[in-house]
């Protein structure tokens, strides 16, 4: 690129960049919080405000930096929030708990792209969906948009829909739990229902929280529960990637890996190692994890609010009501199968 395209593309990035303080000023809003929404979420909603408003107004040669947050930033993102897991995490939390998790995530990609089909849905929104119901909600998805590579109105519809159900999700449990429903389970058995099938870990965060208000010990499990079920991103994202380049390899010649996956793991690793490490003050160590992790959801939020910015309503409206006719039978199958499989196995 000539001097000029470079300091095109920096003005598409700062767009961006603007945009992401705002969503992170916004999230601070006590109504904002209440709802549990991240600065990711709110960077989208900002970003497709954007898009059906002042797009036109953008320069064409930004474009390039705004599609660098929704592609590389958006890699980086997903790598760092490696930071935020460790194996130590999986050992705490016991074999039931996370057989649970890895048969709630394959019964629900499973499911999801099965009634994809039968919905007749286009299959990339199908899969993003289902692995974000699957997995950890707008944070998967993003993990999978650059395996399935679709355009960004697909990821934002994904998005959309787990959010929605994971906000329901957030308030109905706490519900069941006061009414009595889920009597049938002790506290550990409701912490892994609840952090097996709830979509976002705020989600979890929140009505782990509420249900400790109410009497409950289980947000602390759940918790770890919902993080050991993000861990399962990366395998997911790797099978992913082997099938669909399987997919294409008569086209391509060869099968695209997800590396990014793999840092993703050797973040974890790494994480681990030094979590674990007596011969490291902790209370540094913590500080500077939690400095990674508020960079990381800065450039997530970034990502998000770059896929928003290139998605239009009138994409939501080709779309239709099918993703979150999916969406809605995946929250089905989370909300009862979810609940006996835990009964069963915990």
């Amino acid at each position: 690129m000539n001097k000029a395209d470079n300091k095109s593309f920096l003005h598409g990035i700062l767009l961006i960049v603007l945009f992401a303080f705002t969503a992170f000023y916004v999230a601070e809003f006590d109504f904002v919080k209440r709802l549990s929404l991240s600065p990711l979420i709110v960077g989208i909603i900002l970003g497709m405000i954007y898009a059906n408003t002042l797009r036109p107004l953008l320069p064409q040669a930004w474009v390039p930096g705004v599609k660098f947050c929704s592609k590389q930033i958006l890699r980086l993102g997903v790598i760092l929030y490696g930071f935020r897991l460790t194996i130590q995490q999986v050992l705490e939390i016991g074999l039931p708990a996370i057989a649970v998790d890895i048969i709630i995530v394959c019964g629900t990609l499973g499911i999801g792209i099965l009634a994809g089909k039968l919905l007749k849905t286009d299959s990339q929104t199908a899969l993003m969906t289902s692995v974000g119901s699957a997995i950890c909600g707008a944070a998967a998805v993003l993990g999978a948009e650059p395996v399935v590579k679709c355009e960004a109105h697909k990821t934002a519809v994904a998005v959309s829909t787990v959010v929605i159900f994971g906000t329901i999700s957030m308030f109905l449990y706490p519900v069941l739990y006061r009414s009595g429903v889920l009597d049938g389970l002790t506290d550990k058995q409701m912490a892994v229902y609840l952090g097996s099938t709830v979509h976002e870990v705020a989600h979890v965060v929140g009505a782990g929280n509420a249900i400790d208000a109410a009497g409950g010990n289980v947000a602390d499990i759940a918790t770890i529960t919902k993080m050991i079920r993000v861990m399962l991103l990366a395998p997911v994202l790797l099978v992913m990637g082997v099938v669909i380049g399987r997919g294409k390899k008569e086209a391509k010649g060869k099968i695209s890996v997800p590396w990014f996956a793999f840092f993703f793991l050797l973040v974890i690793i790494l994480n681990s190692l030094l979590q674990g490490a007596a011969f490291i003050p902790q209370e540094g160590l913590a500080k500077l994890t939690q400095a990674i992790n508020s960079f990381d959801t800065f450039l997530l939020t970034m990502a998000m609010t770059a896929l928003g910015a290139e998605t239009s309503f009138d994409k939501f409206k080709q779309a239709g009501v099918k993703p979150f006719l999916l969406a809605g039978i995946l929250f089905i199958w989370l909300t009862v199968g979810g609940y006996f499989i835990t009964k069963l196995i915990v």
